[in-house]
Parts: C-alpha cells; structure tokens; sequence
C-alpha cells in the first residue's frame, strides 16, 4: 500500500516518487552549488538543509556526490530512509510540515532543477544478461543453432568499460567517429558510426566496496549494491563489428553510457523482488542465489525522430527478463580477487523480452535494419540519426503505488568535423 505524505504529489498512484520511493540525486538552483537530494512528489527535498538544520543525524549530504553518503554503510542507508520518511510521512514528525520557512527551504520544484550525476562513478563493468538479446544477436550473426555461446549458460559474460564517458540523462551524445569495415570491401575506412544504436540496461550502484583477493558470496554481493537506475549503453554497431574479435567491444561502446539520475534505493525495491528464469543447466554453486534475486520493474524505449514533435514508444519489456541479477554479476565479478570500490556500476546488458516489440535495441527491433521501424509522423529509422532523441523509462507497479526511476535521455549531435589528416 502507498505510505501518504504531506507533500504536493507524493499520493497519486501514477507518481514516480511516492513516500515509498525516496531516491537519492544531486542537483543544482541556478547560482548555486551542487548537494544531495531525495526526490519526493513533485519537489526535491534538500538534504544538505535537513542535514545542516539537525534533522538528519547522518551526515555527508552537502557534498557534489552521494559517494560519502554510501561509503557509511548499510545501517547508515537505513537510519536515513527512517528519518526521512518520518519527516515526510502524512502523520509523522511535524517539525518541518509545520514550519514554512523551513519547508520551503528544504522542499524545491523539481522543475526547478538541473540535475547531474549522482555518484562519482569508480568503475564501469557492462556485462551481457539478457537471455532474449543474446539469443537474438548470436542468430543475426552465428546463425540460430550458434546463437548463444557455449560459455553463457554458465557464466555472467561482461567487459570494462569507461567510466569517464557515464553521463546523467539530458546530456547531449556525440556520433562516434571509427574504422568500419564494408561488406564489400577488403579493408577498413574511418567514418563517423551509420549504425548508431541503444542498449536498454539496468545498473546497479555499489555503496560499499571490496579488498583485492576477497571474494563475495552472491548474498553478500547483493548487500553491497546501494541502489539501481536506468541506463543507456550507447552502441556504434558498425564499428562493433569491426573491432570485437577476439577481445570484444571497445571503440564501439566507450562514447557514451547515460544514466538516470534518481538512484533507486534497493531497499524501495524489496517489494518486487522475483525469481530468475528456469535454468537451462545447473549454475556452479558459487553462483546459485540463495533467494529472488531479479526485480519487476517495467521498462520501455521511447523514440522521436529529429524535427518531430512526437515521442513513439518502440519497446516495452522488463527487468525479470534478465538471466544472471546484479549480485551474480558482482560476485562473478570479485571471485577472482578484483576489488570493487564504491561508485561502481555494473551494466546489466540489453534487456528484451520474447516479442518484437520488447526488445531493447534496434539491432533487434529492425533485425540488423532489414526490417525498418516507422515512428510517430511516417518517418522511418533502421538505427539512430542525428537529432533523434531516445527515452528510457521504468517503475515498478505496487498496490495503488509506483516506484519511478524517473527518464534517462538522450539527443544525438552530429559527429566531430573529419581533419584532413585523419583522412589522407
């Protein structure tokens, strides 16, 4: 059931920040500097006022970043959520319902905002868990009866990506620029990417990190992930194609990755926790979960083409889809010894469902452009052109409320002017 606040939009079912969500963001007022914030109906509650006024006993939110905040730990995670859900609770603490000059310092229009990023991210691992997308990449390019690994019924494939290029949503994308190689040529040539394309992902953020040489059980894996958001694994599939074999994506993939810039708390999430898929074969045990370790939680792309008006919503599917959870990833990740710090992001990999139109990118939805996808205005797209604009949304449904993860955007720009000595 919902928990009703005081506070303007906190009660409608379709609000993405109910009193049972409080995702934590970083956020700036024009000629002000950047802090913690929790969003909460239709305002951000700023945190560095409720921490410097002595009503939050945990400390840390007047910092530019959530890192601090999620290096005090679990129980600090904890004892803030309470406080601030005692603060904001319909008939909870009335210390700041009832003071207006206090409410309105703490409680600021989100359309008041620029938003940035949450958390200054450490590491960035983007791994390769969703079952459908696999399936359907390995068939367009190994043929069906090649179409998954051997290795991946067994394993959470994943690669390192850079951190330096995640960036919170609304920020601009510019075409990559790389070698292709033509079908029909014998050699590569540089170009900007005419396969530009999304991955719709979830990423978990850890709040606490590891040593070097200690490994993680997959319960005390999920312990370590502080929260979730959406996140846009940008793709230059042609160049891809070129560059993956035999180490796998670089170029292709380092551009960019965009987030949301609400991170969801795993505790808001405890209520739609629900069990992988049926194993096709029998996990090592040191990967096997000792409970539902997936979440349901709705997702869907939006898509509008350059001078258009229109948003189109060209996938739905959801993040039970996924084979391997964040905790199997993150153990995998640290059973070898690597140290994990706070501020890493673990990638999901593209999530899709069984139908057309839940898969989550367009390599899929147009099966590699031979089958063209028509958006809002008759205007046709294989893969993403300059001025187009893609949209991740999520929630998660409960009873007569939704945790919403707010929408990770981006536009694309057109790609760096070609110097002539890059080209002759």
């Amino acid at each position: 059931m919902i928990k009703t606040s005081w506070v303007g939009g906190a009660n409608a079912p379709e609000a993405d920040f109910p009193l049972n969500n409080l995702p934590y963001g970083v956020f700036s007022r024009a000629g002000e500097g950047l802090r913690c914030g929790v969003a909460i109906g239709d305002f951000v509650a700023d945190l560095a006022v409720l921490e410097t006024a002595g009503l939050l006993e945990v400390s840390g939110f007047t910092a530019p970043v959530l890192n601090g905040f999620m290096a005090r730990g679990k129980a600090a995670w904890a004892a803030a959520r309470a406080r601030l859900a005692e603060l904001f609770a319909q008939a909870g603490d009335p210390v700041l319902r009832d003071n207006a000059a206090l409410r309105e310092a703490v409680l600021i229009p989100r359309s008041d905002v620029t938003m940035h990023m949450p958390f200054a991210v450490a590491g960035y691992t983007d791994f390769y868990a969703g079952r459908h997308h696999a399936e359907n990449v390995g068939t367009m390019f190994r043929g069906a009866e090649n179409a998954l690994p051997p290795n991946w019924l067994s394993i959470p494939i994943g690669y390192n990506g850079r951190a330096s290029t995640v960036v919170v949503s609304g920020t601009e994308i510019r075409r990559p620029l790389g070698q292709i190689k033509p079908p029909d040529a014998e050699l590569p040539v540089f170009s900007p990417t005419k396969r530009l394309d999304i991955e719709l992902e979830f990423g978990a953020v850890l709040g606490q990190g590891t040593e070097m040489g200690a490994p993680l059980t997959v319960a005390e894996a999920d312990e370590l992930i502080f929260g979730y958001v959406l996140l846009n694994d940008w793709s230059a599939r042609d160049i891809q194609a070129w560059e993956y074999q035999p180490l796998g994506p670089f170029q292709a993939k380092v551009f960019a990755t965009s987030i949301s810039p609400w991170v969801v708390t795993r505790e808001a999430l405890e209520p739609f926790r629900v069990a992988a898929p049926k194993r096709a074969r029998p996990l090592l045990p040191y990967l096997r979960e000792p409970g539902p370790m997936l979440y349901d939680v709705q997702l869907e792309v939006h898509m509008r083409a350059a001078g258009q008006e229109q948003d189109t919503v060209i996938s739905r599917t959801n993040t039970r889809e996924l084979y391997y959870s964040a905790a199997q990833q993150l153990a995998h990740h640290a059973i070898g010894g690597c140290k994990m710090s706070v501020g890493d992001l673990l990638g999901s990999g593209t999530i899709s469902g069984p139908e057309k139109d839940s898969r989550g990118s367009l390599l899929e939805i147009t099966w590699g452009g031979k089958e063209p996808l028509t958006l809002s205005g008759g205007v046709e797209r294989r893969f993403i052109e300059d001025g187009d604009t893609l949209t991740l949304t999520g929630f998660a449904q409960g009873d007569g409320y939704r945790i919403g993860f707010g929408n990770c955007v981006g536009t694309i720009s057109p790609a760096p002017a070609l110097r002539p000595e890059w080209i002759e």
